[in-house]
Formats: structure tokens, C-alpha cells, sequence
């Protein structure tokens, strides 16, 4: 698979870098608004550095991995969907929802391939859960909470991208940023409507325009409870912090803590280690599903409708809370 990447200045780009790599994909080229960061990005990696976002889209591409400020990634990603390239869209896409429903519909009109990154939907615990539930074993889902909580916000502004704590091109903080995987993940889990029971959105630590921490309780139609926590509130300005995981049903406890999982099951009194994939390398699998997919001309595992639904959650979210 012959891939671009687009948008090096993204705090994922490395991440996706890798996962390309692993994915034994050919990078045919690499661009950014920022014509200097990609020449550097580039130089660094072995790379073309593809000159202006034309070049992007007259490129030899199988797929466009599109990454970028909000404000300017709806209007080109309307212009790969449009060139008919399969598209691997970052978030966060836009500022809002509504510019995400516009991309969602065009891509349903053309029958695109629009693929969103969330890549804990391939975790350890997510994939047990399945397999569990595929072969019967799972029973009926109880509870559970997923966590994101991350450092300080200043610590987009030292990776050059001080906009994401700006809610008026974030389009939120902790929550719209980090909370989204849970959100994500609630959802796919979800049987039937899923109720916002309680949010609490609120700046605990640090005094940014965004809130660091955020907590949701949800619902669905058949009585299971979800919490997500989101926050950036973690004591440190390293990568990752403070994650979990953990989905309890009837018969299986599975909790992925990020460099640990484990399953417990009672109808064979078992507890197990999960194989570990810590959570910056999970982009390697949502990545080769992704390639997978497309050479067997299936639908994205994650679509633009489910990065709406998620999006429009936050939005309720936000708005029950007052913000």
C-alpha cells in the first residue's frame, strides 16, 4: 500500500510514521502547511517531502493519511474525498460537529472510504471482550469506565500546537480531546440509545481556557452503565499517564491498564494475561485494519459515523454541564 502523510506537524504524526512502517506500507511522501516542518520531517525519516497539498492529492496514493489544524483539514478533506482516495482522517478534524456531518454526508453520497483513528477499539481487553462474545461466553454487559488522563495542557504548547487548548479551534479540552476514545468506546458497546445520566466538567488544577478533567456517566437501553474519565491532570510532561480500560460482564472481567491487561472469566475459574500493546502503538493495528479493509474493499472499522456520534455526545455533554 503506497501512502501519504499529510500533516506532519500533528503531535501523532511519529506515531502514524510507525505504524505506516509496521505496516509494511510504502510513504510516498510526506506535507505539511508548514513547508519547512515537513522538509524537516522528512530529512529525518528518509522521506519526499511532498511541496504544496496539490501534490498530496496528484500523488500515486492508495491512501491519505490526513492530519492538520481544524480550522483547514474539513475543506481538504472534502478534496480527497472528492479526488476519490481513500482517507485515514485525524482528529481532531474540526472545531465542531456541524463541518464533520457536512464530511460524513459527502462521504455516503460518494461511497468514500473514510477511516477515523481510534485505536483503542483494538486493545487487548476490547479484542478478548469480542472474541469472548463471538464464541458466547461473554453474558450481559454490566458496567464499564474507560480512562484517559494525560499531562498538563501546557504540554501542547512545547509540541507546537498550543491551538488544542484553545476551545475555539479545539472545540473543547480534556474531554473533546482525550474523552472522545472513551466516548468512542461506550458507544460501540452500547446496546440500543445511550442516556447521559451525569456529566462534571470543570477546571480542578490548572487555570486553562478548557476544562482538565471531565467525568461522564451514561446508560443504555439494556442497563449498562459506562463511565469515562478524561483529564490533563496527570503530574508529568512525558507521553501517556494514567489509563484504563475495563469492561465487566456477566461472565468475563477484562482490564487493560495500557502495559498490563488481564481477563478473568468465571465459568472456568480463569485469570489471564492479555498479549500487552501499549496504547501509542495500537496505531500499528488500526492502521493494518485499515489496509486490510481496503485490499478486500470492506467499509472502515471506524467511520465518520461514528466520529459524528461521538462528537455529538461531547457536544450533550458539554451542554448539560453548562459550558
Amino acid at each position: 500500500m503506497k501512502i501519504v502523510l499529510a500533516g506532519t506537524s500533528h503531535w501523532h504524526a511519529d506515531m502514524h510514521l510507525d505504524a505506516a512502517r509496521a505496516a509494511g506500507a510504502q510513504i510516498i511522501g510526506v506535507w505539511d502547511e508548514d513547508e519547512a516542518h515537513a522538509k524537516g520531517f522528512a530529512a529525518c525519516n528518509s522521506l519526499n517531502a511532498i511541496a504544496a497539498f496539490e501534490g498530496v492529492l496528484t500523488a500515486p496514493a492508495d491512501l491519505i493519511l490526513l492530519m492538520g489544524h481544524p480550522s483547514n483539514v474539513p475543506a481538504r478533506a472534502r478534496s480527497v474525498i472528492e479526488a476519490d482516495i481513500p482517507l485515514v482522517l485525524e482528529k481532531p478534524a474540526a472545531s465542531s460537529t456541524a463541518p464533520l456531518l457536512q464530511l460524513r454526508d459527502l462521504a455516503h453520497r460518494r461511497k468514500a472510504f473514510v477511516s477515523v483513528p481510534l485505536p483503542n477499539r483494538f486493545g487487548p481487553a476490547v479484542i478478548a471482550f469480542e472474541r469472548l462474545r463471538q464464541d458466547g461466553r461473554a453474558g450481559q454487559l454490566a458496567h464499564s469506565h474507560f480512562r484517559v488522563v494525560n499531562g498538563p495542557p501546557k504540554r501542547y504548547a512545547a509540541d507546537g500546537v498550543a491551538w488544542v487548548v484553545d476551545p475555539a479551534i479545539g472545540g473543547g479540552g480534556a474531554l473533546r480531546n482525550l474523552g472522545i476514545h472513551g466516548v468512542d468506546a461506550a458507544l460501540s458497546f452500547a446496546s440500543g440509545e445511550l442516556l447521559l445520566k451525569s456529566v462534571s466538567v470543570g477546571n480542578r488544577i490548572h487555570r486553562s481556557p478548557v476544562e482538565d478533567y471531565a467525568l461522564l456517566v451514561l446508560e443504555d437501553e439494556a442497563g449498562a452503565v459506562f463511565t469515562v474519565e478524561a483529564g490533563y491532570t496527570f503530574a508529568s510532561m512525558q507521553p501517556g499517564g494514567d489509563f484504563e480500560w475495563r469492561i465487566v460482564s456477566a461472565n468475563a472481567t477484562l482490564i487493560d491498564r495500557g502495559d498490563t491487561a488481564i481477563c478473568a472469566t468465571l465459568d472456568d475459574a480463569a485469570i489471564v494475561d492479555l498479549p500487552v500493546e501499549l496504547p501509542a502503538t495500537r496505531y500499528r493495528l488500526c492502521l493494518r485494519d485499515t489496509f486490510e479493509r481496503l485490499q478486500r474493499k470492506a467499509a472502515p472499522a471506524i467511520s465518520m459515523d461514528d466520529y459524528v456520534a461521538a462528537m455529538s455526545l461531547i457536544d450533550a455533554a458539554y451542554q448539560k454541564a453548562g459550558r
